[in-house]
């Protein structure tokens, strides 16, 4: 009996969600799949016509469907390189590599990269959020080799049969469709998200500064407290509350954010609403004993002294222990009393948490005794081939040089007598600073102009550093390099710095032996065929509102006022991404000098 056509579309819409079922359960399961004659052989699927005639639907199509990556005209000897995130990394990643030599694919749940530094100002119009962002297609356009996008999340990642579980991401209020992806490198750059520390009432009432959309809502949110408050019937009180912005967390992030509060509600909203100026509250909580512990001590000072000037209420020693949806409560250690106060509004900038596709992961691999993922210093994810984490959702273990020192001191023992000499010594460490970056890190804190100096600290503990040094005296000088080793901060200049270094390395891999993995056993005069990644610290900015930013660049120099927010605003404009935001940015920046922040709620 024929089929009418709407039983066609039910039909085929059934077989088109089986078929998603069946890959997810059947490629993320730890059983080996089993043959199926419906998707193993080439068989046809006859379906009956409208018109009672037969129509012949190959599942290889179903297949297609399912996995877009396959049937393409791409080079199959070419490796392919798949990358998770359009953020920092992800977008150093791809900007950097030379997608000739791979088949390079991208999956990320949004279609574009944004200059997250700025979000503060876009939260109170001072930038808008288009010019900060701009199109991930349009930033490989000029690539020799086409990269593909996929705008969806990953669900999951099965390192061992090298594949992915992707959703869809558009079209949110329609059924998502899944589909896989398989890799020969997974590059997993996807970013953190908010960490709530599992405080009651933060997911639900308290607003995130992530994403471009969080800055958004921000924005819309402070306009309604001020219209809200504006409305006749209210009491004093309830205007208070209304009109109560709490900031919890006193980073980069908090600050930056309270400063251009403090500056929008000053500079623009109280001339719209003069009769609820002296309503108007700004509270920054911070859980430290002080705001920007981050930066040099007098950044942080100077911070605290301008924010008591401008009205803004610091809260230091007060970790939150829940919100509800009318009152943030609070721990003060000084007094050792639980404090609750009324609000209207509260950002929450307290860190970063780990997003539910790398707890899973974590899990796969065994690194679940850990917040993000684990590294080498060449960015390879620990526990897996072939997989690299970079940004916000890894941290590198630096390897300790103590661990390898008995091997270390056999090798610079080149004629075997139990004993280094000093050219010995210093040729040992000329070859090591490569594999130990801590070593010139250790010089530079301790203000060691050469490497000879660490010979000191065996000579104060009663060696003579003029005669040959045995192994006890070797671990002697180098015994307290190991306690320089710190955690990368989860920052955009380390991303970005980490993104631009496995690019380089990917590009290089195909003049070298051994593959980017291979350089952590593999030597050649001493050395590695890749260097380990390192981290060149180029200074920070904490912008603190009234066109005044303090700065703190390299070599502990410290800035603070007017003349550091112009440093700011060149350094940001140059970090942009393309010509297009560059230009966006500088824009709006004199738009605001000109006609003021815009204040309405669109």
């Amino acid at each position: 009996m024929p089929i009418s056509p709407a039983g066609m579309s039910v039909l085929v819409g059934s077989i088109k969600r089986r078929s998603h079922s069946i890959c997810r359960s059947r490629l993320f399961s730890s059983q080996p799949s089993k043959p199926s004659r419906f998707w193993d052989h080439r068989a046809f699927l006859l379906l009956a016509a409208g018109s009672g005639g037969l129509m012949l639907l190959a599942d290889s199509a179903l297949s297609q469907e399912l996995n877009p990556a396959e049937g393409s005209d791409k080079d199959l000897n070419k490796k392919k390189v798949l990358v998770l995130g359009t953020g920092w990394a992800g977008t150093s990643f791809l900007k950097n590599l030379d997608c000739s030599k791979y088949d390079v694919q991208v999956v990320s749940p949004r279609n574009y990269f944004a200059f997250t530094p700025l979000l503060p100002s876009v939260t109170c119009g001072t930038v808008e959020p288009r010019s900060i962002s701009e199109p991930i297609r349009k930033i490989v356009k000029h690539k020799k080799e086409d990269v593909r996008f996929w705008e969806a999340e990953c669900l999951e990642i099965d390192s061992k049969q090298k594949k992915i579980l992707c959703s869809s991401n558009i079209d949110a209020g329609k059924e998502k469709e899944d589909f896989l992806l398989d890799y020969d490198y997974l590059i997993i750059a996807v970013g953190a998200r908010s960490n709530t520390f599992n405080t009651p009432g933060v997911a639900e009432y308290c607003h995130f500064l992530k994403e471009v959309e969080d800055a958004q809502r921000i924005r819309r949110s402070i306009v309604d407290c001020f219209e809200r408050a504006s409305l006749p019937h209210l009491s004093n009180e309830e205007r208070e509350r209304i009109l109560h912005f709490v900031v919890v967390g006193g980073g980069p992030t908090g600050i930056e954010f309270a400063a251009e509060l403090h500056d929008f509600v000053h500079e623009d909203l109280l001339k719209l609403y003069p009769s609820v100026k002296e309503f108007v509250k700004i509270t920054v909580i911070e859980a430290g004993d002080h705001i920007l512990n981050m930066f040099d001590q007098r950044i942080s000072k100077f911070a605290a002294k301008k924010f008591q000037r401008d009205g803004i209420d610091l809260k230091t020693g007060c970790p939150v222990v829940e919100v509800t949806d009318k009152y943030i409560s609070m721990n003060d250690k000084k007094s050792g009393k639980k404090l609750s106060i009324p609000y209207g509004m509260i950002v929450w900038s307290t860190g970063i948490g780990t997003r539910p596709v790398i707890s899973q992961f974590m899990q796969q691999i065994a690194q679940t005794d850990r917040r993000v993922l684990a590294t080498d210093e060449w960015l390879r994810v620990k526990g897996c081939n072939d997989v690299y984490a970079l940004g916000d959702c890894a941290t590198i273990d630096q390897r300790k040089i103590m661990e390898d020192i008995s091997y270390i001191f056999k090798i610079a023992d080149k004629d075997n007598s139990g004993t280094l000499t000093i050219e010995e010594f210093n040729d040992v460490i000329k070859d090591i600073r490569l594999r130990y970056p801590q070593i010139d890190l250790y010089l530079e804190r301790q203000r060691m102009s050469n490497a000879t100096k660490l010979l000191e600290g065996a000579a104060e503990s009663g060696h003579d550093k003029t005669i040959e040094l045995n192994i006890e005296q070797f671990k002697s000088a180098l015994s307290h390099v190991d306690s320089q080793m710190k955690t990368l901060p989860a920052t955009a200049q380390v991303a970005a710095q980490q993104g631009n270094y496995l690019a380089k390395c990917f590009n290089k891999m195909d003049k070298c032996e051994a593959e980017p993995e291979g350089p952590s056993r593999f030597r050649e005069s001493g050395r590695h065929r890749f260097r380990p990644f390192r981290y060149k610290h180029l200074g920070q900015f904490a912008p603190l509102g009234g066109e005044q930013t303090a700065a703190q660049l390299p070599g502990d120099w410290v800035s603070i006022g007017h003349s550091s927010q112009w440093l700011w605003y060149s350094v940001y404009a140059s970090k942009q991404v393309s010509w297009r935001t560059r230009v966006l940015v500088v824009f709006d920046w004199t738009k605001r000098v000109i006609f003021g922040r815009d204040s309405s709620g669109m």
